[in-house]
């Protein structure tokens, strides 16, 4: 049987290299930072990663490590309602709700599994969903994976909520769920208006924070902050991943019976390695350092709106963000895979994004800005683009 499936399969990736739309990967072979050696020597500067506040190097997060992992050992080898929770993991939970305002946190191996996870536990047969249509895929996994009812929303479209909303009346429960930041555009959604439209049709509100936690707020506690309604969302997921250190881990956090019933029911909790040790007590670390200041929220925040400027000063289309992600719209996908690659020989490593990862005809490279780029750096990336830009006609 293999023999046919093969075939079948060679021809698939045939015709998806004969696209251009061949998924490459570039071997890094330095630590994670604005400045990065790659496998074949070459020195470049990274704006694709999500290493949005700098910390997925930071020393002070790598002590913190260090010496958990002589302290408590290398991994849990087991779940946590076996043998797999110490009094590391439930520090790292009370401390995410305490910084976000929540009542209870659950931790999960990544932030794909707490979106996976989520609805089939607390939703049924009964109940609705009501989705962002931009939403994360591990979202759209989640719901796919509960009995709900589905409904979507064309993305931030509050009128269409409503109606959506309105149709979903018949149901026991229901939940609104959104990206606070979505990923390939970088635009916030308006979770203060969803809230309003939730109180006022009797739901539940969900956040996928990924994004947002780090970079959105004055002091990086996300969408809640930035509309003021902090402890009004029922539910927030988030990622260790990220700004928050660029490890590995995911979250949960909102209200105690819902994160209590996860507890019980949630498959990938239930199923999966508990978080090792290091890494847990470094996620201490980086909530302690979020808490005493905002130095690095602030030089993010100078950082992308002067790399924002710049770049449609050179006349580059980019699509409005409040967020530390700028789509620069290339709208065809060969094309952003050509200028991705011209700008690798120039010093800059990005991605190009193109459908399915985003709709058909809107192909972009999504420049992703880190509080760990210096002045100079932006500045080498803005006279790259503009080169390339020049030489391939987009502007």
């Amino acid at each position: 049987m293999y023999g046919k499936i093969k075939e079948h399969l060679a021809k698939e990736l045939a015709d998806i290299k004969e696209a251009g739309l061949y998924k490459s990967e570039r071997i890094i072979v330095s630590p994670q930072q604005a400045e990065i050696k790659l496998e074949d020597g070459k020195e470049v500067l990274n704006f694709c990663a999500n290493n949005y506040l700098g910390l997925s190097n930071n020393q002070q997060l790598i002590d913190a490590a260090k010496k958990t992992l002589d302290e408590r050992g290398y991994g849990m080898s087991s779940v946590r309602f076996i043998c797999g929770t110490t009094d590391l993991h439930k520090t790292l939970e009370r401390k995410i709700a305490e910084f976000l305002g929540t009542e209870d946190t659950i931790l999960y191996a990544a932030a794909f599994d707490a979106n996976g996870g989520v609805f089939e536990p607390i939703l049924g047969e009964e109940d609705a969903i009501i989705s962002d249509t931009l939403n994360h895929a591990s979202i759209i996994d989640g719901v796919r994976l509960c009995k709900a009812a589905r409904y979507r929303y064309a993305t931030a479209d509050m009128a269409d909520l409503e109606v959506q909303l309105k149709e979903a009346q018949k149901h026991r429960f229901r939940i609104i769920v959104t990206d606070g930041v979505f990923s390939m555009d970088g635009n916030v959604a308006p979770v203060d208006k969803i809230v309003e439209l939730a109180k006022k049709y009797d739901a539940m509100v969900m956040v996928d924070e990924c994004h947002s936690l780090g970079v959105v707020g004055n002091t990086g506690r996300g969408v809640t902050e930035l509309h003021n309604i902090r402890g009004e969302v029922d539910i927030i997921t988030g990622t260790l991943g990220k700004a928050f250190g660029g490890a590995i881990g995911g979250f949960t956090t909102g209200k105690k019976e819902i994160i209590e019933m996860l507890r019980q029911r949630s498959r990938p909790y239930l199923f999966s390695n508990s978080l090792p040790p290091a890494v847990t007590a470094a996620g201490i670390k980086m909530i302690e350092m979020m808490s005493e200041t905002t130095t690095l929220q602030d030089k993010l925040h100078n950082n992308t709106a002067y790399f924002g400027e710049k770049m449609r000063a050179a006349g580059f289309d980019i699509k409005p963000s409040q967020s530390a992600i700028l789509a620069v719209m290339l709208y065809d996908a060969k094309l952003s895979q050509e200028f991705a690659a011209k700008l690798l020989d120039e010093g800059i490593y990005v991605i190009g994004f193109y459908y399915p990862v985003v709709p058909q005809g809107q192909a972009r490279i999504r420049v992703q800005v880190s509080a760990g780029h210096e002045t100079h750096h932006l500045d080498k990336a803005v006279e790259a683009f503009t080169k390339v830009g020049k030489e391939l006609g987009v502007i």
